[in-house]
This record gives structure tokens, C-alpha cells and sequence, in this order.
């Protein structure tokens, strides 16, 4: 049996795959890669079928030790890959491009340079029980398949979509342009009207700041000052979305990520697009961020 042996963790690292649908009605949220295109491409470097599980590793970390010859790939933060062989000799292959593990091969991720989660791909996927129609842990509802811990012994499945057709790829954003300020697009709305027209211009003009209180329910940021609501009775709790910027008491918004709740009572006062949600999951703790509002 084809399998990898973690043998180190880092901060955190999780299985997940496309998330958990079907459950809103029931308070369970979707989960999921938090980058959803690293992921993605991680599963279509190796020629999984979609929704193949991966490993998300929070600020690298990660090992894995490869019982029977394995094809991985590394997406997402950049992390210095090392490869140590059965026999002792050390490689450094880079990320984005297909490594083939021997038997007895371990690699291991170092601290990245920019972004903060990598997802670890592997032909075939990740094959540990689903849990409610997922791989994904969901670490706000506690769903899932528990983190990973050294020891821990993941079966690879079945789960290719042909054979790989290339075997690297040049990273989808540039290093520099995750490390230093990020933009991030956004839609307006749909609580906008509960703002005054200075925290509208403060939303489209400031410089806010990732908090280290950051994590896969949210990024926490603070701004040059408190976004102010010109509404301030009680809201009901209504459904949150992906990529929500909600805005708590404290003035200071909100980015819901993966594992977001599935209500608020809390107005939101943008939403970001697609592409910036998975941009978002790689800010680290004091990183600058500006909104393109639309």
C-alpha cells in the first residue's frame, strides 16, 4: 500500500479538499482548501481527479516520509523543499514542479519566504475517510478528519484523472508581490448603507494591517481608524459568505476565509472576489492590504 508517513507538522497541518456542501441548513460550513487555486493546481499538476484531498500546511513545516514510490507537487507559500533519500543523499526541487519520492524518501518544508499555507499534492490523492461527503477539517466546527501529528500514516487513493501532461509550472503570483502590500478587489454591499461616507472612503483609500489574531475563520486587520457605522441598532443574524468583510464592534474589519460561520449578526460591508479570497489566505501577520472596491 501506497502511503505517506508524517513525521513533522509545523503549526498546523490539515487534509482538505473542495469542502463540505450540502450542510448550511444545518450550521455545518463548507470548509475546504483556504487557497482554493493552489490547491486546485496542486490537484492538476499531479492529475487528480478535482476535488482530490491535499495537505495544507500552515507556515511550512510539514514532513512526510513516502512508503512506496509516490509523485508529489508543493503549491501555495513559498517554502524551501528538501528531499531526503533512503540513502541519506539531500535534493532541493522547487515548488510547482512534480517530485518523485522513492520508497523511504522523506521531504520536508522550511519557513516561507511569502505567503503562509502550501498544500502537498500527491498522485492519487489523499485517501483518509470522509467525513459528512469530505476530507476537509473544519477547524470552527471541529468537522472532519482530525490535524495531523507525527505518526500519522495517510493512505494514497485512486483518485487520477490521466497522466500528468506537464512537469512544472511557473508560479501563478510573484514572490515580491505577496510579501510586500496586496490588493485585494472587492464588491460593495450588501450592508454598505450602514456605514458612514468616511468609512466608505477610509474602506477605498486606507492601509490596514493583518493581525496576528489571523486564522482559517478569518484575517483579522486593523486600520488607520475605526470603520464607522452611521446605522447602529441591532442587525439580525443573516447567512455569511465566503469572503465576507464583516465589520465587528470594534470598527476593525473581518475577512471571512474557509471556515467562517455560516451566520453573523455583525454588518458586511464588501465581499471580496474570488481570486482575492485565495490572495487573502496567504497574508501574514503584519502584512499591509488595500481594497479595490467596485
Amino acid at each position: 500500500m501506497r502511503a505517506l508517513e508524517v513525521t513533522a507538522v509545523g503549526l498546523l497541518a490539515t487534509v482538505q479538499d473542495e469542502g463540505r456542501h450540502g450542510f448550511l441548513d444545518q450550521g455545518v460550513g463548507t470548509a475546504g482548501a483556504a487557497d482554493r487555486a493552489s490547491a486546485a493546481l496542486a490537484t492538476r499538476l499531479v492529475a487528480n481527479a478535482p476535488g482530490a484531498a491535499v495537505i495544507e500546511a500552515l507556515f511550512g513545516g510539514l514532513g512526510v516520509r513516502a512508503h512506496g514510490a509516490v509523485e508529489v507537487v508543493v503549491t501555495g507559500a513559498y517554502c524551501p523543499i528538501a528531499v531526503v533519500t533512503a540513502s541519506g543523499r539531500t535534493h532541493h526541487p522547487a515548488m510547482y514542479e512534480l517530485i518523485d519520492l522513492g520508497d523511504g524518501d522523506e521531504l520536508r518544508l522550511g519557513a516561507p519566504s511569502a505567503g503562509l499555507r502550501a498544500y502537498l499534492a500527491v498522485r492519487g490523492g489523499v485517501d483518509v475517510p470522509p467525513v459528512l461527503g469530505s476530507r476537509s477539517f473544519d477547524t470552527l466546527a471541529g468537522i472532519g478528519p482530525a490535524p495531523l501529528a507525527p505518526g500519522d500514516v495517510l493512505p494514497v487513493g485512486d483518485e487520477t484523472a490521466g497522466d500528468p501532461v506537464l512537469d512544472a509550472v511557473a508560479p501563478p503570483w510573484g514572490e515580491s508581490g505577496v510579501s510586500q502590500g496586496v490588493v485585494l478587489d472587492a464588491w460593495l454591499g450588501p450592508r454598505d448603507d450602514w456605514f458612514t461616507g468616511d468609512a466608505l472612503r477610509l474602506l477605498r483609500t486606507g492601509v490596514f494591517t493583518v493581525t496576528p489574531a489571523s486564522d482559517r475563520v478569518g484575517v483579522r486587520l486593523e486600520g488607520p481608524a475605526p470603520l464607522e457605522r452611521a446605522n447602529t441598532s441591532e442587525l439580525p443574524s443573516e447567512p455569511m459568505a465566503l469572503g465576507s468583510l464583516q465589520v465587528p464592534a470594534s470598527g476593525h474589519p473581518i475577512i471571512f476565509l474557509a471556515d467562517h460561520p455560516v451566520t453573523g449578526g455583525y454588518p458586511v460591508i464588501a465581499v471580496l472576489t474570488d481570486a482575492s479570497i485565495d490572495r487573502a489566505a496567504q497574508l501574514t501577520p503584519g502584512q499591509l492590504v488595500r481594497f479595490r472596491v467596485r
